[in-house]
């Protein structure tokens, strides 16, 4: 098998497990079987760390309060 570059991608080294009951994993399944992902570990990922990145913007930190902002 040959091994292809990554270039500037890191390699993934650290890994996160998590469990689902019953109802989760088919609901994910079928969502995935819907919109036919077939790398699920990428898409956990991919849609993993959009909804942090989504959520840390929302949080950023600014110099006035929400309330003054609308005035």
């Amino acid at each position: 098998m040959k091994q292809k570059k990554r270039g500037t991608q890191s390699s993934r080294t650290k890994h996160l497990m998590f469990s689902l009951n019953e109802e989760e994993y088919a609901l994910i399944s079928s969502y995935m079987k819907k919109y036919k992902i077939e790398n699920r570990s990428r898409w956990c990922r991919e849609t993993l760390i959009s909804h942090i990145l989504k959520n840390l913007d929302q949080d950023y930190p600014t110099l006035f309060g929400e309330n003054e902002m609308r005035r």
